[in-house]
């Protein structure tokens, strides 16, 4: 089994957004070649000649740190939206649309793939089975659209990622079976919708299933559907999105060994590990790159 290791670059967001500083950092501070995008460093909305200047100067200093960059990701701002399952038809429209210009900055990165936080219920539609159901065919039509695009664009494959939610589908590891086979049943022309499993994120306060509050149980069944796989330490109660420091080791229940136990488990055939560690915005850089460099060290003894 292949295994990829790298860094989602969320470290970065408000603190080194500058791209010769995050591939900087990622390059040498953290001694690794490979990275996940976060979009919360270049909003797929922006001005199209801002944009490009942002792109191009991250394709310059990705070459010249020798950095590959797997995908685009959302982030933060982009969950913080209702996204693909909006009660209202016009937003639906507009973050389709978003999810289209991401599709073409991934494209843009030389990336294989985007994706992330897809949609997210309001309470009412959820507990009204008449409009989870409407909303969910069109989250799977706008889906396979999206698909169609990102085959236009020659990625590999589109990434939905499993929340800890369970208005924001899927949450189980069953329901994540069913919505894989329903959503890429439908897909004629495009790229296969896949996953990107998140550690911390089996930790759904409606889920009654403990085979799927397990962090492991997910690898186990889903990492051949999930290229990519975002590790964070967590206490799993919340999607805590620690370090893998000394004292936030003592505190979860992720470890390494059982981590890559579970993958080969699965038989998957190539996984990308990114470390998606999010610190307060107020927490000290000194700190944040401190922790950074521990958890790239911790996870390196294990690989």
């Amino acid at each position: 089994m292949k295994i990829i290791f790298g860094m989602n670059t969320c470290f970065a967001v408000k603190r080194w957004v500058e791209a010769s500083e995050w591939l900087r950092i990622i390059s040498e501070e953290l001694g690794l070649s490979d990275c996940q995008f976060s979009l919360d460093i270049l909003d797929p909305f922006t001005e199209e000649i801002a944009k490009s200047r942002i792109i191009n100067d991250i394709i310059n200093n990705a070459e010249k740190y020798n950095i590959t960059i797997h995908s685009a990701f959302t982030g933060l701002a982009a969950y913080s939206y209702n996204l693909l399952l909006h009660p209202d038809f016009g937003m639906r429209m507009n973050f389709l649309y978003w999810y289209q210009q991401a599709i073409e900055i991934a494209s843009s990165l030389g990336c294989r793939g985007v994706g992330g936080h897809v949609g997210a219920f309001t309470m009412n539609d959820y507990h009204n089975d008449e409009r989870r159901e409407y909303l969910t065919k069109t989250m799977v039509d706008s889906l396979s659209f999206l698909s169609s695009m990102a085959k236009m664009e020659d990625l590999d494959y589109f990434l939905v990622e499993p929340m800890p939610l369970s208005r924001e589908p899927p949450y189980t590891i069953e329901g994540a079976k069913e919505f894989y086979n329903l959503i890429n049943d439908q897909i004629e022309i495009g790229v296969p919708i896949k996953y990107c499993i998140d550690l911390g994120h089996s930790c759904a306060v409606a889920c009654k299933s403990k085979y799927s509050r397990d962090p492991y149980n997910w690898l186990k069944e889903i990492a051949p559907l999930s290229p990519e796989i975002h590790l964070q330490q967590t206490d799993g109660k919340a999607d805590c999105h620690w370090p893998f420091t000394k004292e936030y080791n003592e505190r979860g229940i992720i470890e390494p060994t059982k981590v890559l136990s579970a993958i080969d488990d699965s038989d998957a055939q190539e996984i990308s590990l990114f470390l998606e560690i999010i610190h307060p915005f107020e927490a000290d850089e000194k700190m944040v790159l401190k922790d950074l460099i521990e958890s790239v060290e911790y996870w390196k003894q294990y690989l």
